[in-house]
């Protein structure tokens, strides 16, 4: 099973070498880090550590994850499965054989790795985020009778699975695009507990009111949007 791994990244300069020099190298074939115009080292720290580095102008979290898709698609073979994590280093990537289980056992084509499941620091998720992560999923097992726990950024999906669900989003709304076109395409979803832990530097969403407000209405219209 050949697993490429996508992490957008912006001014994660403190950050990003940690999370590239933790995924289990056997596991995966290519990391790529998406560029999102930082202004400072992450596209030098994240190629010293061995990642294949792209840039992408655009502003937003779902538009880089969107140039890592285009990279990978380039790529002979294809990828049979694509992990997304974020660069702030609060996933632990070495967790990412838990995460690709599921698919490899044929049980599931998304895997998303679940935050409320696993085990979080104390003060890794700001209230907001508890709060938007507990509306969202249970505004999704109303409107789709999803079972998710969480929105959480580290996850697996077979590329087979992100080719039938077309992935647009270019901000906020891509984690939950993506969960709420799974399940209207009847694609078979699992989650597993994954740990979580302070990230490294500021939240450019959660860490500013603007932020978080945006996150939050793009979350939310995006689920009804599909519904």
């Amino acid at each position: 099973m050949i697993v490429d791994v996508i992490i957008p990244a912006f001014n994660e300069e403190n950050a990003v070498g940690l999370v590239v020099k933790d995924i289990p190298k056997k596991l995966v074939r290519n990391i790529v880090v998406v560029d999102n115009n930082s202004s400072d080292r992450t596209a030098e720290v994240a190629r010293t550590e061995g990642a294949v580095v792209v840039r992408e102008h655009h502003q937003g979290y779902g538009a880089a994850c969107l140039k890592g898709i285009a990279t990978l698609m380039d790529f002979s073979p294809r990828p049979d499965v694509v992990v997304f994590l974020d660069a702030d280093y609060s996933d632990h990537p070495e967790e990412m054989g838990s995460l690709l289980a599921p698919i490899e056992s044929g049980s599931a084509e998304l895997v998303i790795g679940s935050r409320a499941l696993g085990k979080r620091e104390k003060g890794a998720m700001m209230p907001q985020q508890i709060f938007g992560n507990w509306l969202a999923t249970r505004l999704m097992r109303v409107l789709y009778r999803a079972k998710f726990t969480d929105l959480g950024p580290f996850r697996a999906i077979t590329s087979t699975a992100l080719e039938t669900i077309e992935m647009k989003d270019r901000d906020f709304g891509w984690t939950v695009e993506m969960q709420v076109k799974t399940l209207k395409k009847n694609i078979a979803v699992a989650e597993v507990p994954v740990s979580y832990r302070k990230r490294r530097g500021v939240s450019k969403i959660t860490g500013t009111i603007q932020g978080t407000a945006m996150a939050g209405y793009k979350i939310i219209t995006t689920i009804f949007k599909y519904a």
